[in-house]
């Protein structure tokens, strides 16, 4: 029987391609968990309004997330914890870090826009990990696919098996509400973006002649057929097969109007799993261990740039995290106690006593953590599935303010240890190179630094295109190879070698003329 405060965590992810509507849903469910009092519609342009999981400046002035928000609510006696992510291509490393912090998704689609690039790309780590979704069909107040052709869409494209659990009765201008199959009743539409209203008709089936009293003759008709048609196609919702990540129950709605979301969180905390156990290298973790362990998936400077502080956000995967307790930090092979944990809504902290598995606690961090680290009570335990990409922009740092290097230099290093980005230092002359997945990060870069630390820089692109970590058992031949190729070498934070080039073809012929060498696309090799 498991402990029922672990029972009662669902710990989740918001995923979805840019713009489809993911930070709306995120503060809506924030509203419906009373967590927030009133949702400032997310306008197109941030400037002039901030959104609750949008707390960055960079990501209010241009409307996108960028870095992930980690929300806790309590709702209908669950606690439930949200991990608002980013949706741009150029922040996807750090969404794929948060997709192992989290025991299941929510995956938002533009009906008018349906299966995008990036929706395809963050539904593949999802099936790696054959992590729970449930698909939001947002937007059903604008004219768009029609839900049939759309369900047909996302089949094929995300490879997975769909159920719908709730219809929308018409769409955009006719667009009147929609029939939630999993509890029965009729939820009718009307624009409210600022609070809650409930509209709900409880029907006993669609041949109830309340019904009359709501829709038209043909709109019951209409609705009729395609709730049949629908449920011929898709069949009941099997919840098992839902947790064991093979089939995604579906549901209608507009976010930014509040609609479709009190549905889809009322069969969220029903159906949706608790924390589970945990895949680590030297064994299985499970959720029900008397001793504490997590592991830190994502470090964030500067949350509060009045005061220079640097928070680990630590998923907790077994036991009970306790303030003022030692904790064994498994890298670092050293013991560490932690006065003042917290607890986030958004940009609010408070602090906590005491915290379970699947909850995420910040721990205000002096530079010992980096993403991955391992906290546990003496066992060497390092959790698996936390990658780290081969960038594929590199762009040496140009210092523009000599007074101000110091700060320079120790915003790169906070800012490159988040996972924003990655830090090589080439030779001669101690350049500092990042090398990054897209080019967004170096805007973010640049202007974090000059807002953050006061620093100013510029960035050089220069030729690589590809890096490759590199190892052999000899090292006289390792340090060989690092003198030869010493134009094409960086070193990482752990000051391993790191080989940049410029295409495939050159890293082929290198490949090949120094076959003793091993060379790897991303850091984790070093386990």
């Amino acid at each position: 029987m498991l402990n029922p405060e672990i029972e009662r965590r669902k710990t989740f992810a918001i995923i979805s391609h840019p713009d489809a509507g993911k930070t709306t849903l995120t503060e809506k469910f924030l509203l419906f968990g009373g967590a927030i009092n009133t949702a400032g519609a997310v306008k197109r342009n941030k400037a002039n309004q901030s959104n609750t999981s949008d707390f960055m400046e960079i990501e209010r002035q241009r409307g996108i997330s960028v870095a992930t928000s980690v929300m806790g609510f309590e709702y209908a006696d669950k606690r439930i914890n949200i991990l608002d992510t980013p949706g741009h291509k150029d922040f996807a490393e750090d969404t794929y870090r948060t997709l192992s912090a989290v025991d299941s998704v929510i995956l938002v689609v533009d009906c008018v826009k349906g299966v995008e690039e990036q929706t395809e790309k963050l539904m593949s780590v999802c099936r790696m990990r054959n992590t729970p979704v449930i698909i939001f069909i947002n937007k059903m107040d604008r004219e768009g696919k029609e839900p049939f052709d759309l369900l047909d869409e996302i089949e094929e494209k995300l490879n997975i098996s769909l159920c719908p659990q709730s219809w929308p009765i018409g769409q955009g201008h006719t667009f009147k509400g929609v029939y939630s199959i999993y509890h029965k009743q009729l939820n009718l539409f009307h624009s409210d973006k600022s609070k809650v209203t409930d509209s709900v008709v409880k029907v006993s089936n669609l041949n109830d002649s309340a019904l009359l009293d709501y829709l038209q003759e043909k709109e019951i008709s209409n609705l009729k057929d395609e709730a049949e048609l629908a449920n011929g196609v898709y069949g009941d919702l099997d919840a098992s097969l839902y947790r064991e990540g093979l089939l995604a129950p579906v549901f209608f709605g507009s976010a930014i109007n509040n609609f479709g979301i009190k549905e889809l969180l009322d069969t969220f905390i029903e159906i949706a799993p608790s924390p589970k156990h945990r895949e680590a290298e030297e064994r299985d973790v499970l959720v029900d261990e008397k001793n504490f362990s997590g592991f830190v998936f994502k470090i964030h400077a500067n949350l509060d740039p009045k005061h220079r502080d640097r928070i680990a956000f630590l998923r907790i995967c077994s036991g009970k995290f306790e303030r003022n307790k030692f904790y064994y930090h498994t890298r670092q092979d050293k013991k560490m106690k932690f006065a003042n944990p917290m607890d986030f809504m958004a940009n609010e902290k408070s602090l906590v006593e005491e915290a379970w598995p699947g909850d995420v606690v910040g721990l205000y961090d002096s530079g010992n953590f980096k993403i991955g680290d391992t906290l546990t009570e003496g066992e060497k335990l390092h959790f698996k599935g936390i990658p780290s990409f081969s960038p594929a922009i590199f762009k040496e740092v140009e210092n523009m303010d000599p007074m101000r290097t110091k700060q320079l230099e120790k915003g790169i290093e906070q800012l490159t240890d988040e996972g924003v980005a990655q830090l090589f230092v080439m030779q001669p002359g101690n350049r500092k190179v990042i090398g990054a997945v897209g080019e967004l990060q170096f805007e973010v870069i640049n202007f974090r630094l000059e807002h953050e630390y006061g620093a100013k820089c510029r960035f050089r692109t220069l030729t690589y295109s590809r890096s490759r970590w590199v190892t052999c058992d000899d090292k006289k031949k390792l340090d060989e190879f690092v003198k030869r190729k010493q134009a094409h070498i960086g070193t990482d934070k752990e000051g391993n070698p790191v080989y940049l080039s410029d295409n495939d073809f050159m890293l082929d012929m290198t490949k090949r003329d120094y076959p003793d060498m091993e060379f790897y696309a991303t850091s984790e090799f070093k386990k």
